[in-house]
Parts: C-alpha cells; structure tokens; sequence
C-alpha cells in the first residue's frame, strides 16, 4: 500500500490500531500501491469566528476498489500556525446519518491535536465503487487565538488486532478570527470554498456544545502515544510505531512493496 504521509497522519492511524476488539474485526478491502479510498474534504468554510457558530462542512470517503470497505474510521489532525490551539477550543462532530457524534481532540508533544471518529461508533461501510459523504460539524470557543489552521483526515480501517490506513485528504485551511458581534441566529463561519473543495460551506448559527464524555477509546490512546511531525527524528519515529503496534503495520508496509 503506498506510504502515508505527512508523518502526524501515519502516526495517528498507528494509534488507533491496539484499542481494536474483537467486536470490531473487517476483511482488509486494501491490496496495491494505492489507498483504496479516495478521501476529500469540500464545501467547507474558509474563516471560523471564535465564539461564533457552527461551520459545516463534508468529508468524501470513495471506495475505488471492488471490496468493500468496513470499520472505516476518519482521523482529523488541526495544525495551527502558532501552536496555540487547545484541545478544548475545537467543537466537532460528525454525523452518522441524522445521529451527531462528538468528535473529542488531543494534544499531542508537537502541539497538534488530533480527533478520531469514534465514540463507541464501529465505522463507517463503503461500498465498492461507491461513495459515502460525511457530515461534520465545526465550531471555536471564544477563547481561541486569531490564527491560521491546517486541517487533514487520515483514514483507518479496523480489525480485531491489526489496521490499515485507508485513505489519506489532501490540506484544509482555515482562519480563526475575532470580529464584532453578530445579529442573534446568524452564523459567524464563513466560506469562499476550501483549499480541497470547491462551493459554499454553512453554518448553523448554534452555539457549540459543552464538552463531552471523557472516554472516546480512539482519542484517549492517540494523546498517550503522542504524534511527530516530519522534523522528528526517524529514531524517535521508530520508537513510537513501536509503542502503539507498529510493527505490525511495517510488516504490512513491507509487504505491500513487494
């Protein structure tokens, strides 16, 4: 399978892999050089008022082989410039059909923060040569810095005791600001098209919810591991796939070069 990158989404998808159980096991749908989901992010706003309301937005997952795809979880990494972003600050969630779920993020050594798809949810299912669009919603406290954000979804599959990263988004970037106040009900997110899509994202004008429960499994495990960026050193690299399992998945890699 071709190699992940940049080096925060593979390790973020390494993470995921040992909170699998049993429960959760799917036949790989991957095989080749390539991810066998096409992932893009699109119709999202461009700007965020801290404070203000929701912006949504749309997460493509397109299964271009003829397996399907099950257990298929999405893990966002938000990058902001200035590393101050916190993981309280992003308000997420992600829609499994009209179901709403929290999407909770962590810091990681490198100040990114990462949110997986989970909270008890098995995955998402994708049909050969079908598409599913995710819906998700994103809003600031009022407490975040002006700032310019780089968002990216990573893709994992999962199995009883192993994974696979599936899928990989090219950047979405987005500004948080503070502006004046706004009418009551109108919404402070804004859009001219992402960076990876094309039209006009939304926003609901409601204000983001409270923080949620404290025992999302995907999120607990990947603020444990702890998330390089592409300065690391490879050494360090190795020492942390190897304490979330990846070991396994350079097996895997190996084998997929072949």
């Amino acid at each position: 399978m071709r190699l992940c990158t940049p080096l925060s989404l593979c390790l973020a998808a390494a993470a995921l892999l040992p909170t699998a159980s049993p429960a959760s096991a799917a036949p790989t749908c991957a095989s080749g050089p390539d991810f066998p989901l096409t992932t893009r992010i699109h119709d999202a706003p461009d700007t965020y008022e801290a404070g203000g309301g929701y912006g949504t937005w749309y997460l493509d997952l397109t299964n271009t082989t003829t397996r399907t795809c099950t257990a298929v979880h999405p893990v966002v990494v938000l990058v902001d410039d200035d590393r101050t972003l916190k993981p309280s600050q992003p308000r997420m969630e992600f829609y499994d059909g009209s179901r709403p779920h929290p999407v909770r993020f962590r810091a990681t050594d490198e100040a990114e923060l990462v949110g997986a798809f989970d909270d008890g949810f098995p995955g998402f299912t994708v049909g050969p040569r079908r598409t599913v669009t995710v819906k998700v919603r994103l809003a600031l406290t009022s407490d975040a810095v002006a700032d310019e954000v780089t968002a990216n979804a990573a893709v994992v599959q999962r199995h009883d005791d192993d994974g696979d990263w599936i899928g990989q988004s090219d950047d979405y970037r987005f500004r948080v600001r503070h502006d004046e106040p706004t009418e009551p009900g109108t919404s402070t997110a804004t859009s001219t098209g992402a960076s990876t899509g094309t039209g006009t994202g939304t926003g609901t004008g409601t204000a983001p919810p409270g923080r949620g429960r404290d025992d999302l499994p995907f999120a607990d495990e990947l603020a444990r591991t702890g998330i390089a960026t592409p300065r690391a050193a490879l050494a360090a690299t190795a020492a942390l796939l190897l304490a979330v399992g990846g070991a396994l998945l350079l097996a895997r890699r190996s084998r997929g070069r072949r």
